[in-house]
C-alpha cells in the first residue's frame, strides 16, 4: 500500500526525532534560548510604548501623529 506524502514526512521526522541522542540535548538548548529570548528579554527590554502613551482606543491615532511628527523634524 502506497502511503501519502504527508504521512511519509512525518514519519520520517518523528523516527529521526525518536533515533536522537545528542540531537535532543541541543534541541533543549535551542528551545531554551528561544524561550529566554522571547519572553524574558521582552519583558524587561521592550515594554510597550504605545499603550504607555496613548489613551486606550486611540491607539492607532497615536502611532499616526509620532510618524507625522518624526517624519517632519529633521
Amino acid at each position: 500500500m502506497k502511503k501519502n506524502f504527508l504521512y511519509r514526512t512525518i514519519d520520517l521526522y518523528y523516527d529521526g526525532f525518536r533515533h536522537m541522542t545528542l540531537g535532543k540535548t541541543l534541541w533543549a538548548v535551542i528551545i531554551i534560548k528561544l524561550i529566554i529570548i522571547f519572553a524574558i528579554l521582552k519583558i524587561f527590554f521592550f515594554p510597550n510604548y504605545i499603550n504607555e502613551h496613548s489613551e486606550s482606543g486611540y491607539e492607532s491615532d497615536f502611532v499616526a501623529t509620532e510618524l507625522i511628527d518624526r517624519a517632519s523634524s529633521p
